[in-house]
């Protein structure tokens, strides 16, 4: 399997441009917070998660579902969109709230990496949380080319996505255990990441704090739980993949 890492949308090959050399997998990345506020929304029982670039697409694809079945997340800035039902943030996904309900998401960064790698046969999400389960399936699913795609800030480089790519790449290392299966790296920068998560594997919180988007979300007030929350390595085992265009289900 080899894996290779772009650390925002607007780094990744156009897929349909690709013939042989493109992906069979992509794992979409957004630590803080759009992938982890995913996956705790499937774990505590939303029926899926409908992600669009744009809050227009958003609004037009939520107007046709029944509203007593939808919520509405909404985050630009790392706020949540005046109006909406929820922001970013997976303390607010409780069980109580999202259960039984699609949830029609658009975020500054990960909504758009999720749109540039749509078209890949098998689409997943990671965060720190979920990390070793992704890696998981992707040696289940015997992938031979793998595209983890972060999420960034506006197209620039994320600290705490490249973390959590390298984060994943480390725990697939570390189970290709079977003398067929292998794990290299597609360029230097899933090689970056993996030097990254080796630095900061036992004090990831420490990391989310120090990225520049964690500063900005200490700026917009106090966010410790959330950040605790998005620290947690291999806190859950579920995974989240695209069960058709845009729409994430758990698995």
């Amino acid at each position: 399997m080899q894996i290779s890492y772009f650390h925002s949308s607007e780094c990744v090959p156009p897929v349909s441009s690709l013939a042989e050399g493109g992906p069979d997998a992509a794992v979409v990345i957004d630590v803080l917070r759009a992938t982890t506020t995913i996956a705790w929304s499937l774990q505590n029982g939303a029926e899926a998660i409908e992600a669009f670039a744009s809050l227009e697409e958003l609004e037009a694809a939520a107007a046709a579902w029944p509203a007593q079945q939808r919520l509405r997340a909404g985050e630009r800035g790392g706020q949540r969109v005046a109006g909406y039902d929820l922001g970013n943030s997976p303390l607010a996904v409780t069980p109580e709230l999202v259960g039984g309900k699609r949830i029609f998401m658009s975020t500054t960064n990960g909504t758009r990496s999720l749109a540039a790698v749509k078209s890949v046969p098998l689409l997943l999400t990671a965060c720190l949380p979920n990390r070793t389960a992704v890696a998981r399936r992707l040696l289940d699913q015997e992938c031979c080319r793998v595209w983890i795609v972060g999420s960034g800030w506006e197209g620039d480089y994320s600290l705490e996505d490249s973390l959590a790519a390298g984060a994943v790449a480390s725990a697939a290392i570390e189970m290709a255990v079977a003398p067929h299966i292998g794990v290299s790296f597609g360029n230097d920068e899933m090689l970056a990441a993996l030097a990254l998560w080796q630095q900061w594997h036992l004090d990831t919180e420490t990391c989310l704090r120090t990225a520049s988007h964690g500063q900005r979300l200490i700026n917009l007030g106090n966010h410790d739980a959330d950040f605790a929350c998005c620290a947690a390595v291999d806190s859950l085992q579920l995974v989240p993949f695209q069960a058709e265009p845009g729409v994430l289900k758990a698995s």
